[in-house]
């Protein structure tokens, strides 16, 4: 099982992106001049097309806070196979408290999943998949537990590949 963690980080100088706002956290410090406000994004970036990274950004203003979570999440990118629009098989994540399951779906159901979930699969360019979010509904873990539970996936190819068996015995068992 050693070889199953194939290494997918991806360079993000040739490929186009598209970022979203998973959620932004104001922050006070409170200091004898007054309280001093700051703020931290965490965002989403993908080319919709099977990468996806996340980043946070943290700055006095919320614009310059998403660029900078913007090019963080450009720095951990990852490769996610989507087989017609879709995940290959059922996977689960966990990261701190937050655990969340992922299934294929059909064509034509959309994406079911909510609030950070529902950004990472349609960052990834997941067009059909039910998702369910347990435990934590922290933004930072949701997030993550979704990234780990992404990676995980293999597609048949590279399961055969593994297993050095052709493709139709890993579908027919």
């Amino acid at each position: 099982m050693a070889n199953a963690n194939i290494v997918r980080k991806v360079k993000s100088t040739e490929i186009e992106f598209k970022d979203r706002l998973v959620a932004i956290n104001r922050v006070t410090k409170v200091t004898k001049g007054g309280r001093a406000f700051s703020f931290s994004a965490i965002v989403v970036v993908g080319n919709e097309n099977g990468v996806v990274g996340y980043g946070l950004g943290k700055a006095k203003e919320v614009t310059a806070a998403i660029a900078k979570g913007v090019e963080d999440a450009k720095k951990n990118l990852v490769r996610v196979p989507v087989i017609k629009g879709t995940i290959p098989h059922a996977q689960e994540g966990k990261y701190c408290g937050a655990k969340v399951l992922i299934r294929p779906a059909a064509p034509g159901t959309g994406v079911i999943a909510g609030g950070a979930m529902r950004a990472v699969l349609e960052s990834v360019g997941i067009k059909d998949v039910l998702a369910k979010s347990k435990g934590s509904s922290n933004p930072h873990s949701v997030v993550k537990a979704t990234i780990n539970a992404l990676m995980q996936l293999r597609d048949p190819y590279t399961v055969s590949q593994l297993r050095g068996v052709d493709l139709d015995t890993v579908f027919n068992g």
